[in-house]
Protein backbone atom coordinates (compact mmCIF):
# COMPACT_ATOMS: atom_id res chain seq x y z
CA UNK A 1 0.00 0.00 0.00
CA UNK A 2 1.29 3.24 -0.65
CA UNK A 3 0.41 6.61 1.14
CA UNK A 4 -1.02 9.22 -1.74
CA UNK A 5 -2.26 12.33 -2.29
CA UNK A 6 -4.90 13.06 -4.38
CA UNK A 7 -6.99 16.83 -5.67
CA UNK A 8 -10.47 16.57 -5.81
CA UNK A 9 -13.09 19.39 -6.87
CA UNK A 10 -16.44 19.34 -5.93
CA UNK A 11 -17.86 20.66 -10.00
CA UNK A 12 -20.81 23.52 -9.54
CA UNK A 13 -23.42 20.36 -10.14
CA UNK A 14 -22.32 19.17 -6.68
CA UNK A 15 -22.38 22.30 -5.44
CA UNK A 16 -25.32 23.54 -6.34
CA UNK A 17 -26.93 19.94 -5.05
CA UNK A 18 -25.34 20.52 -1.48
CA UNK A 19 -23.46 17.47 -1.53
CA UNK A 20 -19.98 18.86 -0.32
CA UNK A 21 -20.63 17.17 3.22
CA UNK A 22 -22.25 13.77 1.74
CA UNK A 23 -19.46 13.48 -0.64
CA UNK A 24 -16.52 14.02 2.03
CA UNK A 25 -17.94 11.66 4.34
CA UNK A 26 -18.26 8.90 1.48
CA UNK A 27 -14.35 9.66 1.67
CA UNK A 28 -13.36 9.60 5.01
CA UNK A 29 -15.10 6.84 5.68
CA UNK A 30 -13.44 4.89 3.19
CA UNK A 31 -9.83 6.02 4.97
CA UNK A 32 -8.98 9.67 2.96
CA UNK A 33 -7.57 12.32 5.18
CA UNK A 34 -8.72 16.06 3.99
CA UNK A 35 -5.20 17.61 4.50
CA UNK A 36 -6.57 20.71 2.52
CA UNK A 37 -9.75 22.48 1.59
CA UNK A 38 -10.82 26.11 0.22
CA UNK A 39 -13.58 27.53 -1.85
CA UNK A 40 -12.80 29.38 -5.00
CA UNK A 41 -14.72 31.26 -8.19
CA UNK A 42 -12.06 29.35 -10.85
CA UNK A 43 -11.18 31.76 -13.91
CA UNK A 44 -10.62 31.12 -17.41
CA UNK A 45 -6.94 31.10 -16.81
CA UNK A 46 -6.78 28.35 -14.10
CA UNK A 47 -9.79 26.28 -16.23
CA UNK A 48 -7.44 26.56 -19.28
CA UNK A 49 -4.44 25.89 -17.85
CA UNK A 50 -6.18 22.58 -15.61
CA UNK A 51 -7.99 21.37 -19.25
CA UNK A 52 -5.45 22.33 -21.57
CA UNK A 53 -6.10 19.31 -23.22
CA UNK A 54 -9.08 20.40 -24.16
CA UNK A 55 -8.56 23.75 -24.81
CA UNK A 56 -8.89 22.92 -28.63
CA UNK A 57 -12.25 20.77 -28.74
CA UNK A 58 -15.39 22.38 -29.68
CA UNK A 59 -16.86 22.13 -26.80
CA UNK A 60 -14.42 24.03 -24.46
CA UNK A 61 -16.39 26.63 -23.60
CA UNK A 62 -19.03 24.87 -22.42
CA UNK A 63 -16.69 23.56 -20.25
CA UNK A 64 -15.78 26.95 -19.44
CA UNK A 65 -19.22 28.09 -18.63
CA UNK A 66 -20.24 24.82 -16.56
CA UNK A 67 -17.08 25.10 -14.30
CA UNK A 68 -17.83 29.33 -13.97
CA UNK A 69 -21.35 28.83 -12.74
CA UNK A 70 -20.70 28.82 -9.06
CA UNK A 71 -17.71 28.68 -7.11
CA UNK A 72 -16.36 25.04 -6.27
CA UNK A 73 -14.85 23.31 -3.38
CA UNK A 74 -11.58 22.01 -3.41
CA UNK A 75 -9.58 19.10 -1.08
CA UNK A 76 -6.52 17.31 -0.76
CA UNK A 77 -7.21 13.94 0.40
CA UNK A 78 -4.64 11.63 1.40
CA UNK A 79 -4.40 7.95 2.14
CA UNK A 80 -3.77 4.51 1.05
CA UNK A 81 -3.81 4.32 -2.87
CA UNK A 82 -6.00 7.54 -2.68
CA UNK A 83 -6.17 8.24 -6.45
CA UNK A 84 -7.24 4.89 -6.93
CA UNK A 85 -9.90 4.66 -3.93
CA UNK A 86 -11.33 8.11 -4.81
CA UNK A 87 -11.15 7.22 -8.39
CA UNK A 88 -13.29 3.83 -7.22
CA UNK A 89 -15.90 5.82 -4.87
CA UNK A 90 -16.60 7.79 -7.88
CA UNK A 91 -17.49 5.52 -10.06
CA UNK A 92 -16.81 6.31 -13.99
CA UNK A 93 -16.69 9.97 -15.94
CA UNK A 94 -20.34 9.08 -17.34
CA UNK A 95 -22.70 8.64 -14.82
CA UNK A 96 -25.00 7.25 -16.83
CA UNK A 97 -22.71 4.65 -16.48
CA UNK A 98 -21.70 4.96 -13.32
CA UNK A 99 -23.41 1.74 -11.02
CA UNK A 100 -25.72 3.03 -7.53
CA UNK A 101 -23.60 3.62 -4.62
CA UNK A 102 -20.59 5.55 -6.32
CA UNK A 103 -20.77 8.88 -6.03
CA UNK A 104 -21.42 9.75 -9.29
CA UNK A 105 -24.01 6.89 -9.76
CA UNK A 106 -26.42 8.50 -7.30
CA UNK A 107 -25.59 12.31 -7.82
CA UNK A 108 -24.09 12.57 -11.29
CA UNK A 109 -26.20 13.48 -14.76
CA UNK A 110 -23.79 12.38 -17.57
CA UNK A 111 -20.49 12.57 -18.72
CA UNK A 112 -19.59 16.30 -17.88
CA UNK A 113 -22.21 17.08 -15.24
CA UNK A 114 -20.43 14.24 -12.75
CA UNK A 115 -20.50 16.17 -9.49
CA UNK A 116 -16.61 15.85 -8.67
CA UNK A 117 -13.04 15.89 -10.54
CA UNK A 118 -10.34 13.66 -9.24
CA UNK A 119 -6.76 13.15 -10.41
CA UNK A 120 -5.93 10.42 -12.54
CA UNK A 121 -2.78 9.77 -12.02
CA UNK A 122 0.51 10.50 -9.02
CA UNK A 123 1.66 12.92 -11.84
CA UNK A 124 -1.55 14.81 -12.39
CA UNK A 125 -2.10 14.71 -8.74
CA UNK A 126 0.95 16.83 -8.13
CA UNK A 127 0.33 18.93 -10.61
CA UNK A 128 -3.38 19.47 -10.04
CA UNK A 129 -2.65 20.06 -6.67
CA UNK A 130 0.05 22.91 -7.31
CA UNK A 131 -2.26 24.72 -9.59
CA UNK A 132 -4.82 25.32 -6.85
CA UNK A 133 -2.84 24.60 -3.45
CA UNK A 134 0.21 26.56 -2.23
CA UNK A 135 2.45 24.28 0.24
CA UNK A 136 1.18 26.16 3.36
CA UNK A 137 -2.10 25.77 2.56
CA UNK A 138 -2.06 21.98 2.75
CA UNK A 139 -1.28 20.56 6.00
CA UNK A 140 -0.16 17.22 6.42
Amino acid sequence: MTLERTLVIIKPDGMQKNLTGVILKRFTEAGMRPIASKMMQLTEVILRDHYDFLVDKPFFPDILSYMQQCPVMLWVLEGENAIAKVRELLGPTDSKLAPKGTIRGDFGVDKSTNVVHASDSPVSAQKEIARFFRKEEIFG
